[in-house]
């Protein structure tokens, strides 16, 4: 009999657990185009941290050609083609600001934070800031993006960094398809 209980509790205790930790599947800059997934929770697996130089190192790439402006343009339509909306572009200063809201709760975070009254998280919004500038011959673009996650009090939950490489990779690699279309007018 008590054999029985202690297996019931377990189980109880499993369903509480498994609905208090959110993870957000995959923020992608459109349908599955990005593979680097990123987690909304603050229980996560970090690699170790990487230095200021080897964040700028992942966020920074060089395209060759000396239009800047087409460069911008190219970046401002691979983000509004991704979902995102466009706060702030200036060709002057190379500056390009966009954000996009994502949700990112489940069934299992409203059924226990509601029970326990406790908020839960609810939605996240990538921001992303980019500049670009004439390196010589060539265009050089930083951009970063970043996570703001907000739980279900409309509180800032966690605000994080996006850092994996595989993000920045596919992300430059849609600017370079656009500005080889835009080349080759197609």
């Amino acid at each position: 009999m008590i054999l029985k209980y202690k297996v019931i509790l377990l189980v109880l205790m499993t369903f509480i657990f498994s609905g208090c930790v959110v993870a957000v599947p995959l923020i992608s800059l459109g349908a599955g185009a990005l593979g680097g997934a990123v987690a909304a929770s603050k229980v996560k697996e970090k690699g170790p941290e990487k230095t200021q130089l080897q964040i700028r190192e992942l966020q920074t790439r060089l395209f060759d050609t000396r239009n800047s402006k087409k460069v911008l343009k190219t970046m401002l339509n691979v983000l509004q083609d991704d979902g995102f909306i466009v706060k702030e572009a200036n060709v002057e200063l190379g500056l390009l600001t966009a954000a996009k809201e994502i949700d990112v709760e489940t069934k299992g975070a409203v059924f226990w934070g509601t029970l326990f009254k406790t908020a839960w998280e609810k939605n996240a919004t990538v921001e992303v800031t980019a500049n670009v500038s004439e390196f010589g011959k060539q265009t050089r673009v930083r951009v970063n993006f970043q996570k703001k996650v907000y739980d279900s009090s409309g509180r800032v939950a966690s605000v994080e960094l996006i850092e994996d490489l595989k993000f920045y990779q596919e992300f430059f690699a849609k600017v370079d398809k656009g500005l080889f279309i835009e080349r080759e007018k197609l």
